[in-house]
């Protein structure tokens, strides 16, 4: 069987060793035009105390270092959980093609609830979305996550 999306897979590992840090398990990968990994994160908010430790955010920098820009056009982001405003509004700034996400997020999420950062007249870039990649694996890891820590 042929996988689909081995990128989102990629992000769910991510999501996984964010959650054995003791993160919320929220892993995100980003591709270049050519498809190869520029950039893959997890959730790192709690270890250094930074609340903008997000995996978009990481991936993005660390994306933007490795293709010599600031803009990321042509490539592509794929994020286990619905990005938050904070995160949505970044990857319009980084003008990335296109956004892959898991699960969505009912409390935060920033695309299909919440504060609907692409759907905005003011936000100036907006990425193809397609929502439900591994939703289910995604959901899963989260539910585990916080079922946990209860």
């Amino acid at each position: 069987m042929i996988d689909e999306f081995p990128h989102m897979h990629r992000a769910l590992d991510e999501a996984r060793k964010a959650a054995a840090r003791g993160e919320v398990p929220i892993g995100a990968v980003i591709t270049g035009p050519d498809g190869a990994v520029l950039a893959a994160a997890g959730n790192s908010v709690v270890g250094p105390h930074d609340p903008t430790g997000h995996a978009e955010l990481i991936a993005i920098r660390e994306a933007a270092r490795k293709f010599g820009s600031e803009r990321l056009e042509g490539c592509d982001i794929y994020v286990t959980l619905e990005p938050c405003a904070m995160c949505a509004q970044a990857i319009a700034f980084a003008r990335l093609r296109r956004l892959y996400f898991g699960a969505e997020d009912s409390k935060g999420g920033g695309v299909t609830v919440g504060a609907r950062i692409f759907s905005q007249s003011t936000t100036h870039h907006r990425p193809e979305i397609y929502g439900g990649i591994c939703e289910a694996e995604a959901a899963q890891l989260l539910r585990d996550f916080f079922r946990k820590r209860r």
